[in-house]
């Protein structure tokens, strides 16, 4: 059970600082000044005809 132990502990410490800057970079990725036109251009995508 120690083994156990040691990965909660990290998971419950290391694990949620890490998901919360990967959040926080996606975050900051999309809401970027250059990133409006890009989504727009993706947006279009399923509407082009071939």
């Amino acid at each position: 059970m120690e083994f156990y132990t040691a990965m909660r502990h990290f998971a419950d410490s290391w694990g949620l600082l890490a998901m919360t800057l990967f959040f926080l970079g996606v975050l900051v990725f999309t809401l970027r000044p250059g990133a409006k036109a890009s989504a727009d251009e993706a947006a279009r995508i399923p509407l082009k005809e071939d």
